[in-house]
């Protein structure tokens, strides 16, 4: 019988040599862990369709924070509910607003903590809608100037970097114009420049509580069927001063995150959403799965497609297995 000079299975015969040539490697420093901040003094509210993931008054946020940078994740990216919603999410670009409270907090107890703040009205608004509304539609124009005085209103309160999640065209120039012109040229931007109108960012609605009251969001956010798109929204960002670009959804999308990886020279993000957290934790608590096991190789995934950086639900979790080895 003849065999081949190479035997790939030389090399997996022990846990040892499977780490020694072992191509893609996790860390907790490439995790972002999403925190929903709400009004109010320990307050903690679960969130039904995402276990072990709850809406956190300022203070507790505070404390995940700390819980996450003892876990050597280095950064949190800020989701705000505000206490009133409005036509044009009035608290959004407040100085004391929800997520400029906690910035300011977080910041005072934990500097060395990267605080990333999530710029979009969906949460702000009495319609739900990421942008302002004329005559029944988002109006894309009308749009920018509010997400560039909110980016500007997290960076006057201390934010280390800016997510624009809107999909609003344009929207990285105005706010990367606005911040120059206010002296915060050193403020990155981090562009979910690939945002797919997905059906995987149910649980993240409940959570953020910013499911759209009429319509949905397919006149902006992307068709899941293009790829080539993509691309195209990814050069666009780049040159409107995007600094990170990102990916989002990131397991049904990562031959998105492979082309974008190959495309740019730019940091790339992925958003591992709340539809594919929920999935694992659904299924390992009916025992159909091992929870722990296909949350590694979700992420193991999502880095090995390309992603540098991966906001993730899983972050905590999925770092103190990394320390425990």
């Amino acid at each position: 019988m003849y065999f081949p000079l190479y035997r790939p299975r030389r090399l997996r015969t022990s846990e040892t040599l499977r780490k020694m040539v072992r191509e893609t490697r996790l860390s907790p420093e490439d995790f972002i862990y999403p925190l929903f901040v709400v009004h109010g003094r320990k307050v903690r509210h679960e969130i039904e369709s995402m276990p072990g993931i709850a809406q956190v008054s300022v203070d507790l946020a505070v404390r995940e924070a700390e819980e996450a940078c003892k876990l050597s994740i280095p950064a949190v990216i800020l989701f705000g509910i505000p206490k009133k919603k409005d036509l044009k999410g009035t608290e959004a670009y407040s100085a004391q607003g929800i997520i400029q409270q906690a910035i300011r907090a977080i910041k005072r107890e934990l500097p060395q903590v990267v605080i990333i703040t999530d710029v979009c009205l969906c949460e702000y608004t009495s319609h739900g809608h990421c942008g302002i509304v004329v005559d029944g539609e988002v109006h894309n124009d009308t749009t920018l100037a509010f997400l560039a005085r909110m980016a500007l209103s997290h960076a006057e309160a201390g934010a280390d970097m800016v997510a624009p999640s809107d999909m609003m065209d344009g929207r990285v120039k105005a706010i990367r114009d606005l911040l120059d012109r206010k002296g915060f040229e050193n403020i990155p931007i981090l562009s979910y420049a690939a945002k797919h109108a997905s059906v995987f960012y149910g649980p993240f609605r409940e959570a953020a509580e910013s499911t759209p009251q009429f319509g949905d969001r397919k006149s902006y956010q992307m068709d899941p069927a293009n790829a080539r798109e993509a691309l195209r929204e990814v050069r666009l960002d780049v040159q409107e001063g995007a600094d990170i670009i990102m990916v989002k959804p990131a397991l049904p999308y990562l031959d998105i995150i492979r082309k974008v990886r190959e495309e740019i020279d730019l940091p790339v993000g992925a958003y591992n959403v709340s539809g594919e957290y929920t999935m694992i934790k659904a299924a390992a608590q009916q025992g159909w799965i091992d929870g722990e096991r296909a949350m590694m190789e979700v992420l193991t995934a999502i880095k090995r497609a390309g992603a540098d950086l991966i906001i993730t639900y899983f972050a905590k979790e999925a770092s103190r297995v990394l320390k425990k080895g």
